[in-house]
């Protein structure tokens, strides 16, 4: 985690943006405060931030839509809101964020969260060879997947989920290792999140799940994608 990283403090309701502002400052954290989409949204246009703290409930909007926005970008996101529910969560992490954190939160856990996504993209953006598996080419430094050449349109998590099946291509990766990776060391819960973007990344590569060619599922355990010497299907 680089210290000094800039984090966008998107929070409206000042008894929670004030003390938790000079926490992070505290922390060592560049912090850049917004009280609305609008204005996170001038934020970023002057600088982009090293990771977002989002709140979903502002005064002039839904932080979904700005997450929506922002997943298109790098920037990684911690969600931060009182909906608790496991589908306000799921539905969350679809939109492309990094963590989810439930109002009344432990200012220490938060930090704690922000230097693990930190550390996690920061791992991801250092240079990595290309990937190819017969005809589907994954390349982690530019974050383009390429399948007979031709560029295969992904989100950022469906991305992530595929670079980390390539990077141990020909072997099982857990369904609890994906999560952790991808998404969240600290996930509880359901993984119904990973089955859906598994679901999305086999559409894409126009893969049949009954007779997978890069895509396999391992029951009761998790996923595998092909490996570079494998002989795909026709």
């Amino acid at each position: 985690m680089r210290r000094g990283a800039r984090i966008l403090f998107v929070e409206d309701e000042p008894t929670i943006a004030e003390p938790f502002g000079r926490a992070l400052a505290r922390a060592g954290f560049d912090v850049v405060g917004a009280r609305s989409v609008s204005e996170a949204r001038e934020r970023c246009s002057l600088r982009t931030p090293d990771l977002v703290l989002l709140d979903l409930t502002l005064p002039d909007g839904d932080g979904r839509d700005l997450c929506r926005e922002l997943r298109a970008s790098d920037v990684p996101i911690i969600m931060l809101t009182a909906r608790g529910t496991e589908l306000d969560r799921v539905v969350g992490l679809e939109l492309g964020a990094d963590d989810y954190v439930v109002k009344p939160f432990s200012g220490a856990e938060v930090i704690a969260r922000i230097r693990a996504v930190l550390r996690r993209t920061s791992a991801a953006a250092r240079p990595e060879p290309p990937i190819r598996v017969g005809d589907l080419v994954v390349e982690p430094a530019a974050r383009r997947a390429r399948l007979r050449e031709d560029e295969v349109d992904l989100s950022r998590k469906e991305f992530d989920l595929l670079a980390e099946l390539a990077r141990h291509a020909g072997s099982v990766v857990t369904r609890d290792e994906l999560m952790s990776r991808v998404w969240d060391a600290n996930w509880f819960g359901s993984t119904k999140t990973l089955d859906v973007h598994i679901g999305w990344l086999r559409r894409k590569l126009g893969d049949d799940p009954a007779t997978p060619r890069y895509l396999h599922t391992v029951r009761g355990v998790g996923f595998r994608l092909s490996a570079p010497s494998e002989e795909a299907a026709p």
